[in-house]
C-alpha cells in the first residue's frame, strides 16, 4: 500500500512539473500579442496537467480528506476509514486556477506533519467556510476517540463553529472559548500533551487540533510565543494548529511575533478579491525558488449544513459508545492475584487511549486528592479502593477508611440492614466520623508501625518487603488509610488537631518503610491552622497529587491544569504538583450495580469466620443490650462496671465506669437532656447482668415525672432477672438514705441507688427530721458507702445543683461524671480542670473518671428511638 508520505512526494513533484510548464507558458505569452485566447496546444497541455494534478490530489488526500463538496455521507465513503493517529495525512483546502478554465485541487500536509494558518479570521465568509470544511474532513476521517478539537472563537463570532456543537457532549470538541484566560487554559492542555509525549508518559496520544475562528483580541506576545512553540514541537506529539487570524496587521503584538514552523500559511490575495495565496508546505516547496504556489486559490466552501449535522450526530454517538469508560473496565478478570510486597498498583482509567495506572509504593507512598463539591471526588476514591481490593487479597491489603463529611462515601464497605455483606479488606470504617475517632485511628496506625518495627528489628531487616520475605507464614498486608475531608480532622488549634498533625507527620515520614500508606482527600487544604507550621514537613511526603475540578490548590502555584476540568477527569501528578509532571486522565463512574456485584464476589471469597469491619457511624444510636464486654484492663479481677456508652475508638469498645470500695466510686450524670435517664438505665442493666439473681439490690428513685414510665419499665426488667428492685418517690428518698447509713448492707450483697432528677430533692434533703437532715446522710453515704458496697448513680440537670448537694469539700466524693449538654468550663470547675476541652453535641457525652485521670468521648447508650422521639 502506498504511504501518505510517498503520495505527498509525488504530489509535490507533480506541482513542480506544473510550475515548469506554467513558466514556459508565460514566456510564450510574453512573445504573443495581447489576446484573450490561447493556442490549442497550450490549452491541451494545461488541461492534461490539471488532470494529472487532480489524480495526484485524490491519491494524496483520499475520500473524506479530499473529496469536493457535497459528499453524500456514507453512501459514497464510509466514516473513519482514512486517517490514523500518528500517520501523516494531507487535506484539501481549495481549488487553484492558474489560467482561466484550467484548475486543480490544492491539498496540503496537516495531521502527522504540520499546521495550517490563515492571515484572515472567520469574519471572512471564505475563511469560515474553509474552517468548517477542514473540521468536517477531520471528524469524518479519524476513528472515534482518536481526534479531539480545542475550539477558540476569540471574536465571539459564534457561527463558524456552531454547526459542530453536537460534538461537545461526546468530548470530541470543547465548548468554544472566547476569553484570553480560557484560551490560555487550552494552550496549557496542548502543552501538557507535548510534555507527556516527550517524557514517555503517553506514547499513543490522541490527535489534538487547536482550532481558532479568531484569536482573543488581547492576545499578547507571550501567547503568540506559546503558539510558535507548539508549532515547533507539536507534530511529534500529535498536536496540530488550525489558526484563522494569524498575523493580523491590525495588532501591534504581531510586530515581534515568532514565525510558525511546519506551517502552511494561507494569505489573502489583495490583487484578486476572494482569492488566496498558499505558501510552501512544511519541509517542501511548490516552486524551485521556494516562492509558494504560483496560482490564485479559491478556498473550499463549507459542506452542506445537513451533511455537517448528520455527520456530527453519528460521530458523536460512536465516540460516546466507543469511548465510554465503565467501572468494570477497572476490575481484573481474576480477583486477588497480585502481591503487595513491593507496593500497590491499580488501574483508575485512561490517559488518552492508554491505561492510567497509579501506585502506592516507595516512590509515591502517600497521596493528596482535592476537588470541589460535585467534582467526582467520592467516585474517584471508590474507583481506587475497589480497584485495589479486586487485585489484592485481605492478606495483602488492609483498609482503614474515614469520612468526615455528612455523606456515605464508605457505606459501600460495611454491612447494612439491607445488605449484610462487606468488603473483607476493611478493618475499620468511619461514616460521618468524629475528630476523636480519626485521632484514634491514627493512634492505632502508629501502634501498628511500632509492632512492625519491632518485628523488623528482630528479623534484622529494614523494610516491609524484606520482612515479608523472611516471614512468609505471617500475613503482613499493606495498610491503606483513606481520610475524606481530612481538613475537618485538622482544623483549629485544639489538642485534637495538634495531636492529629503530629501523628500524621510520623506516619507520613515512616509509613513507607512499614507498608502504611495515606490518601488524604479534601475540597481544599486552605484554612487548616494546625498545618501553617507543619505544612512543608507533612505534605512534603505526599508526592502524588490528584486534582479534580477546583482542586488545583494541591498543585504547584504555577500549575492551573485543574482549573477547568470536567467531571470524570483528573490531573495526576507524581512530582508534588510541578506542571511538567501533569497527566490528564479520565475515570469512570463507580455505579452501584457493579460495586454490589464485586463486593459480593469478594465477600464470598473471604476467609470463613473473618469478622466484619469495626464501624463507627456518627449519627448511629447504641443500646446497652448490644454492648461488647469491657476490656480486662477496666474490669480487673473482681470489679463490677457500669456501662454507659461506646467509646469513640477503633472497635467502639464499651465505655465503662468501674466500681470498687474506694471512697467516691459514684457516678453523676449532668445535663438537661433526657438521655440522662437512658445512661442511668444502661448502668443498672449492665450491673444486673454481672450479678447472680438475688445477689444485688437496686433502688430506683424517680423524681422526674417525664421518666416515670421508663423507670417503671426498668424495675420490671430487674425483677424479671431475679434481682431485688423497687421504685421510690420523693417522700421515701430521705428514709432510704437514713437506712443505708444506719444499717449498711453487707459488702457481698451490694446496693445500687439510682436517682432520676437528684437536684429535685435538694430542698427536701435539707429539711431536718428529728434533728437530722437528709443531705448529711447523702454526703456521708458518698464518702463511706463504697466500702459497704453502696454505690450512687444520680442524674443532675445542672452542675451548680450537684455542687450544692455535695457541699464544701465534697467535690471529691463523686469520682465519675458523664457530661451531656453542659458546657466544658462548668464541668472543668467541678473537677478542677480549667482547660477542659468539651463542647456539648448531639449523641455525644464525655465520661470522666477522676481517680484514673481518664476523659473519654463516648456515644451514650440510649433507649431505642430516643432521638426520633426528641425530633418528632
Amino acid at each position: 500500500m502506498i504511504s501518505a508520505k510517498t503520495l505527498f512526494e509525488r504530489a509535490v513533484k507533480t506541482h513542480l512539473e506544473a510550475q515548469g510548464l506554467l513558466d514556459a507558458v508565460r514566456e510564450r505569452l510574453d512573445r504573443l500579442e495581447a489576446d484573450s485566447t490561447h493556442s490549442a496546444e497550450s490549452a491541451q497541455q494545461q488541461t492534461a496537467l490539471a488532470a494529472r494534478l487532480e489524480r495526484a490530489a485524490a491519491a494524496a488526500a483520499p475520500q473524506w480528506l479530499g473529496a469536493p463538496w457535497p459528499v453524500i455521507g456514507e453512501q459514497r465513503f464510509p466514516l473513519e476509514h482514512t486517517a490514523r493517529a500518528g500517520d501523516p495525512a494531507m487535506i484539501r483546502i481549495g481549488d487553484a486556477q492558474p489560467l482561466p478554465g484550467v484548475g486543480f485541487p490544492v491539498v496540503v500536509p496537516f495531521t502527522g506533519v504540520g499546521h495550517i494558518a490563515l492571515d484572515t479570521d472567520a469574519r471572512d465568509p471564505a475563511v469560515a467556510g474553509l474552517l468548517r470544511s477542514v473540521i468536517t474532513r477531520l471528524v469524518a476521517s479519524f476513528p472515534a476517540g482518536q481526534l479531539r478539537l480545542l475550539a477558540v472563537d476569540g471574536g465571539a463570532l459564534g457561527a463558524p463553529l456552531a454547526p459542530f456543537h453536537a460534538l461537545v457532549p461526546a468530548g470530541v470538541m470543547n465548548e468554544p472559548v472566547s476569553g484570553l484566560e480560557e484560551f490560555r487554559e487550552l494552550l496549557t492542555e496542548a502543552e501538557e500533551q507535548v510534555k507527556q509525549v516527550q517524557a514517555g508518559l503517553n506514547p499513543s496520544p490522541d490527535v489534538l487540533v487547536l482550532v481558532t475562528a479568531a484569536l482573543p483580541p488581547n492576545c499578547g506576545r507571550g501567547d503568540l510565543a506559546r503558539l510558535a512553540a507548539l508549532a515547533h514541537a507539536g507534530p511529534a506529539a500529535r498536536v496540530h494548529l488550525l489558526l484563522a487570524g494569524w498575523g493580523s496587521r491590525s495588532r501591534s503584538s504581531w510586530d515581534q511575533a515568532p514565525p510558525l514552523e511546519r506551517t502552511t500559511l494561507v494569505t489573502s490575495d489583495p490583487s484578486s478579491r476572494g482569492h488566496f495565496r498558499v505558501g510552501d508546505p512544511p519541509l517542501e516547496s511548490f516552486g524551485g525558488e521556494g516562492r509558494a504556489l504560483n496560482a490564485a486559490v479559491s478556498l473550499d466552501p463549507a459542506p452542506p449544513p445537513g451533511l455537517i449535522d448528520e455527520l456530527c450526530r453519528r460521530v458523536a454517538a460512536k465516540a460516546e459508545s466507543d469511548g465510554k469508560l465503565v467501572f468494570d473496565d477497572l476490575v481484573p478478570e481474576k480477583l486477588w492475584t497480585q502481591s503487595s510486597v513491593d507496593g500497590l498498583t491499580t488501574l483508575i482509567g485512561r490517559v488518552g487511549r492508554g491505561d492510567a495506572l497509579v501506585s502506592l509504593d516507595d516512590q509515591t507512598p502517600h497521596w493528596l486528592v482535592a476537588g470541589r463539591t460535585g467534582s467526582g471526588k467520592t467516585v474517584f476514591l471508590l474507583d481506587i479502593l475497589y480497584g485495589l481490593a479486586a487485585r489484592y487479597s485481605p492478606d495483602e491489603l488492609a483498609l482503614y477508611l474515614l469520612d468526615f463529611k455528612e455523606g456515605v462515601s464508605f457505606s459501600e464497605f460495611i454491612p447494612t440492614e439491607i445488605d449484610p455483606t462487606w468488603v473483607p479488606h476493611a478493618r475499620t470504617v468511619g461514616v460521618e466520623s468524629d475528630r476523636e475517632y480519626g485521632l484514634a485511628v491514627l493512634t492505632e496506625l502508629v501502634r501498628e508501625m511500632s509492632r512492625r518495627a519491632a518485628a523488623m528489628k528482630k528479623a534484622g531487616v529494614t523494610n516491609l518487603a524484606q520482612l515479608r520475605t523472611s516471614r512468609p507464614d505471617v500475613a503482613l498486608p499493606r495498610v491503606l488509610t483513606v481520610i475524606d475531608e481530612f481538613h475537618v480532622l485538622l482544623k483549629g488549634t485544639d489538642d485534637t488537631a495538634k495531636r492529629s498533625v503530629a501523628l500524621l507527620e510520623e506516619i507520613a515520614r515512616k509509613g513507607r518503610s512499614y507498608g502504611v500508606h495515606l490518601i488524604m482527600a479534601s475540597q481544599s487544604i486552605a484554612g487548616i491552622e494546625s498545618l501553617f507550621t507543619k505544612g512543608k514537613s507533612v505534605f512534603g511526603q505526599f508526592g502524588m497529587r490528584v486534582a479534580l475540578s477546583g482542586g488545583g490548590g494541591i498543585l504547584d502555584t504555577m500549575n492551573d491544569a485543574a482549573a477547568a476540568l470536567p467531571v470524570g477527569q483528573i490531573v495526576l501528578n507524581d512530582a508534588a504538583g510541578v506542571a511538567s509532571a501533569n497527566r490528564r486522565a479520565r475515570f469512570p463512574d463507580a455505579d452501584a450495580p457493579s460495586l454490589h456485584s464485586l463486593r459480593h464476589r469478594m465477600w464470598e471469597m473471604r476467609m470463613p469466620g473473618s469478622p466484619p469491619p469495626a464501624v463507627f457511624i456518627g449519627y448511629a444510636e447504641y443500646s446497652v443490650d448490644e454492648a461488647p464486654p469491657p476490656s480486662r484492663r477496666v474490669v480487673g479481677r473482681r470489679r463490677k462496671v457500669a456501662l454507659v456508652g461506646r467509646q469513640v475508638d477503633v472497635g467502639l469498645s464499651s465505655a465503662a465506669f468501674p466500681l470498687d470500695s474506694s471512697p467516691g466510686r459514684h457516678l453523676a450524670v449532668l445535663g438537661t437532656s433526657p438521655v440522662g435517664a437512658d445512661v442511668l438505665a444502661s448502668a443498672a442493666i449492665s450491673l444486673a447482668g454481672q450479678h447472680a439473681p438475688g445477689e444485688a439490690t437496686f433502688h430506683l428513685v424517680s423524681l422526674v415525672g417525664a421518666v416515670d414510665e421508663e423507670v417503671d419499665q426498668l424495675e420490671s426488667r430487674l425483677l424479671r432477672g431475679g434481682h431485688q428492685a423497687g421504685m421510690l418517690r420523693l417522700p421515701d428518698y430521705p428514709q432510704l438514705l437514713r437506712r443505708l447509713v444506719d444499717e449498711p448492707p453487707k459488702l457481698m450483697n451490694p446496693t445500687y441507688v439510682f436517682v432520676y432528677g437528684a437536684d429535685a430533692a435538694t430542698s427536701t434533703l435539707k429539711q431536718k427530721e428529728r434533728g437530722r437532715a437528709g443531705i448529711d446522710d447523702f454526703r456521708k453515704l458518698l464518702r463511706e458507702g463504697p466500702a459497704a458496697g453502696v454505690h450512687f448513680f444520680g442524674w443532675w440537670r445542672g452542675v451548680r445543683r450537684l455542687v450544692d448537694d455535695l457541699g464544701l469539700g465534697g467535690k471529691d466524693d463523686v469520682a465519675g461524671v458523664v457530661a451531656l449538654n453542659v458546657k466544658g468550663n462548668e464541668v472543668g470547675s467541678l473537677i478542677g480542670r480549667a482547660n477542659l476541652h468539651w463542647q456539648p453535641r448531639h449523641n455525644r457525652a464525655l465520661l470522666i473518671d477522676r481517680h484514673e485521670d481518664r476523659e473519654e468521648l463516648i456515644v451514650p447508650f440510649v433507649s431505642p428511638g430516643r432521638y426520633s422521639e426528641e425530633f418528632a
